[in-house]
């Protein structure tokens, strides 16, 4: 039986049980979807066809999270990112990762001010909002360990200084699966890092056959006004942390992980920050469909796309898709809490 103000089998709350509201104005539920459809169709007027990968970084960004897209050239990982930031009005920095990529380089440097007789730190392109970190596996293990810190703790390090980046701060990072030639394999220290491995794919074929004879979205995303400002979105991540999470769906998530991390399929299970982020996901999404709960579908829908890269496959050769297929296959083994 569901305790009092807590969300029944259905997701709706226990009969005769006081509805709780943890949330006030812009902040609430119904205000949240709003916003959230908002930016989601400003966002589609330049990545036409797939409203579920604008819908998982809407809500990665509301979970304060960090996304890699792992996908070939040309189908709009650019575009993604470039396309959140103005939605949003928030500065946005595309980095090119390559093999002579120094820290310093996305960090920033001191240079010696000869009229003050001191240092002054100059930030780097990592000092903005959203930030595209393009092939970020082209990059050294050194300049990928800057970033690392930078996605852990939104600080950097320099001379034995600490620097806040700006808030909100998501690194969308992407990477060509099917090159492999003067690369560095990001290490699992790393991919634990990002909230979410998403694929956009090619368009369907009607969107890209509007999209040939229209001449593309150049034009367009040059003229995408911002539908949402920086105060809204980070009220919307505060909102996130107020979602009501029953205790059977915690079990559920720590039962998926436990299931990683007893044999089967997987070599290697998913870590404690991949349950609490699977955990923080469903928050988001909740509140972006106008819930105050998470419910076991929010879960089962992100499962792949936050747990896929994180675990490793005992078959030899296991790709991300590979990895979304076993994810897939586990969270319709689990049993689901009701």
């Amino acid at each position: 039986m569901p305790e009092r103000g807590e969300p029944g089998p259905t997701g709706r709350p226990a009969e005769g049980a006081p509805a709780r509201e943890p949330f006030e104005g812009a902040e609430g539920p119904a205000a949240a979807q709003a916003a959230a459809r908002a930016l989601e169709a400003n966002v589609g007027r330049v990545i036409r066809g797939k409203p579920e990968v604008i819908r998982w970084a809407v809500v990665a960004l509301l979970a304060r999270g960090h996304v890699l897209i792992e996908d070939v050239p040309g189908v709009g990982k650019t575009t993604l990112a470039q396309a959140l930031a103005r939605s949003l009005g928030l500065a946005f920095q595309r980095i090119q990762f390559t093999s002579d990529l120094l820290p310093s380089d996305i960090i920033g440097v001191s240079i010696f001010n000869q009229r003050g007789q001191e240092f002054e730190f100059v930030p780097g392109p990592l000092f903005a909002n959203v930030v595209l970190a393009d092939e970020i596996n082209r990059a050294t293990p050194k300049t990928q360990s800057a970033l690392l810190e930078a996605m852990s703790e939104r600080k950097v390090s320099v001379e034995r200084k600490r620097y806040q980046l700006p808030r909100p701060f998501v690194v969308l990072a992407t990477q060509n699966p099917l090159e492999y030639h003067g690369t560095f394999p990001l290490p699992e220290s790393q991919l634990d890092r990002f909230l979410m491995s998403l694929r956009i794919g090619y368009p369907p074929r009607h969107e890209e056959r509007e999209l040939l004879l229209s001449g593309g979205v150049e034009e367009v995303l040059e003229e995408l006004q911002p539908v949402l400002d920086r105060d809204t979105l980070l009220g919307l991540q505060r909102a996130v942390d107020r979602v009501r999470v029953a205790d059977k769906l915690a079990d559920y998530l720590l039962a998926l992980a436990d299931a990683t991390r007893s044999g089967g399929d997987f070599l290697l299970g998913v870590s404690t920050r991949a349950v609490q982020n699977l955990y923080r996901a469903s928050q988001a999404l909740a509140l972006v469909e106008g819930r105050a709960f998470a419910v076991p579908d929010d879960v089962q829908r992100l499962a792949p796309a936050v747990l896929a890269h994180r675990v490793v496959l005992k078959r030899v050769g296991g790709d991300l898709t590979a990895s979304r297929e076993a994810i897939a296959r586990l969270v319709g083994e689990v049993p689901v809490p009701v």
